[in-house]
């Protein structure tokens, strides 16, 4: 074999291994084989938590809805006659799926310059932010996941105007992701990856 072959091999071999970046972790309906799969989440949930006071299977739930837990979502392009690109619908991006004004907001407020949206503990730590300043605006519980989930993708300032009611697909998601946040609520109850 020439060791331009072997070389290629022992590259293919080692780049199969392991979380390949941006990947979603395997089983998304279990919380527990998440934090398993991807213990960097658990640190990155706890920190959010004792920073904010939102729950890990709150984030969780808004996490695997706006993500599906993919480090570098985004979302898809739009096109011209189906085949010209003219650009990405937002500039949402990341595990958060913030946008780029609300991420810079975020940056000059807490998060320093640094803070990336690929990053799950900035990312977490993000969403716990936004989702604290939406219960001083709006009075939403933290742990109502539901309405912080409408607030968070209309925004605080459509959700108090009640956007959300015109959009009937949007109320059935938001109750999915309370359906999931219970969930995950029961599963992290019973595993011990979580270590809230």
């Amino acid at each position: 074999m020439s060791r331009i072959f072997r070389a290629l091999l022992v590259v293919l071999v080692l780049g199969s291994c392991g979380e390949r970046e941006g990947t979603a972790p395997r089983n998304l309906d279990n919380a527990c084989a998440i934090l398993t799969e991807r213990p960097q989440y658990v640190s990155a949930f706890r920190a959010a938590k004792r920073n904010w006071g939102v729950e890990p299977h709150v984030l969780m739930a808004m996490i695997y809805q706006e993500s599906k837990f993919i480090s570098n979502n985004r979302t898809p392009h739009q096109y011209a006659l189906g085949v010209i690109p003219m650009g990405r619908q937002s500039s949402a991006f990341g595990y958060s799926q913030a946008l780029d004004g609300t991420w810079r907001e975020y940056q000059r407020a807490e998060g320093g310059m640094g803070a990336r949206r690929d990053d799950i503990r900035d990312s977490a730590d993000f969403m716990g932010w936004y989702m604290t300043q939406t219960t001083e605006d709006t009075g939403i519980p933290l742990n109502d996941t539901r309405n912080q989930y409408l607030a968070y993708h209309e925004g605080r300032t459509g959700y108090l105007r009640g956007t959300y009611r015109a959009k009937s697909w949007l109320v059935r998601i938001a109750g999915e992701v309370a359906d999931r946040s219970t969930m995950y609520q029961q599963q992290l109850t019973r595993c011990r990856a979580a270590r809230f």
